[in-house]
């Protein structure tokens, strides 16, 4: 099985990735735990962070709507690869 590591927040030197899990400590959103994983790379972290802020600015859906989206989706995936997806 896989094993993916956690950055520390206080491990983290780059202050714009820093301010990225700042506030993902903050608000929950994205979740620090995605965030950490995310840390070790920081084309991957900005890519996730940009999308969740481009989505809560400019999307079209309800918050309440986008998180039911989110919740179906992530329990229908589980058919299409045969796994148990909880969300």
């Amino acid at each position: 099985m896989a094993r993916i590591s956690f950055i520390h927040p206080e491990d983290i030197a780059d202050p714009e990735m820093r301010s990225w899990m700042d506030d993902a400590l903050k608000t929950g959103t994205p979740g620090p735990e995605n965030q950490a994983i995310r840390a070790h790379n920081k084309a991957v972290m900005r890519s996730f962070t940009m999308l969740g802020v481009t989505m809560r600015a400019e999307g079209v859906l309800e918050p309440e709507l986008r998180e039911l989206m989110r919740a179906r989706m992530s329990t229908s995936w589980g058919r299409m690869f045969n796994t148990d997806c909880h969300y």
